[in-house]
């Protein structure tokens, strides 16, 4: 039968510390060990905030630039739009002013008798050759009735030498053209049913119409913008 001898002091001491040394090391391998694990979940909840926190600052920066992008487009194209129409407006008045100084000069036509009672003439002819009546009443300025009726002698000579027949032109005494009027004549046929206005105004505000794209061209050039073109 074997014998069991009892430890000393010194040997229990001995084991003591071996048993606390043991522990010892256990406990700071597990702290280690938890130490790491918490780090590695600090690192990865960290830049996960990170993430999230950049994310959210690019998106809300994208906003205010997208923003701040809008509002300056906004800017610029209402800029350019009251630029565009004050030049527009800007234009116009020239424009106006133009035909306006051309209608003052109309009143200064008749000054040359000679000049006017031709021009007369080619008025009362091209009337005539467009409403094609074989009586015709012309409208004028009693101050130009003198002129008138020589325009219309020479008028209806060359209506029968280029037509082949004879048109009766008389000048419509009881209704003449105001003598504000810058001058020019009013043709009217079968009772007055038809007419042609062929005066000094009424001749400009055609001109204004057809030439008025061409005189824009002139001053200020091709518009750019526009696709289409008579």
């Amino acid at each position: 039968m074997s014998q069991v001898h009892a430890m000393s002091d010194e040997q229990v001491s001995g084991e003591l510390k071996k048993m606390t040394a043991f522990i010892r090391q256990e406990a700071l391998e597990k702290a280690n060990e938890i130490q790491f694990k918490a780090d590695e979940e600090f690192a990865i909840e960290k830049s996960k905030l990170v993430r999230q926190e950049t994310a959210s600052i690019d998106s809300a920066y994208e906003k205010k630039f997208k923003q701040a992008s809008m509002s300056q487009q906004i800017t610029r194209s209402t800029v350019a739009n009251k630029t565009r129409l004050r030049i527009l407006n800007e234009r116009q008045v020239l424009l106006n002013s133009l035909f306006k100084t051309a209608e003052e000069k109309l009143k200064d036509v008749g000054s040359n008798k000679a000049k006017y009672q031709a021009m007369l003439k080619n008025l009362i002819l091209e009337g005539a050759y467009a409403l094609n009546e074989d009586k015709l009443q012309v409208r004028a300025r009693k101050a130009d009735y003198d002129l008138v009726k020589k325009a219309i002698e020479e008028a209806q000579k060359e209506y029968k030498s280029s037509v082949g027949k004879d048109v009766q032109l008389s000048i419509d005494e009881k209704d003449p053209l105001p003598e504000g009027s810058a001058g020019g004549v009013a043709l009217s046929g079968t009772g007055g049913k038809i007419a042609l206005n062929n005066t000094f105004e009424e001749r400009l505000k055609l001109l204004e119409d057809e030439a008025l794209p061409s005189i824009r061209v002139t001053l200020f050039g091709d518009n750019q913008n526009r696709k289409f073109h008579d």
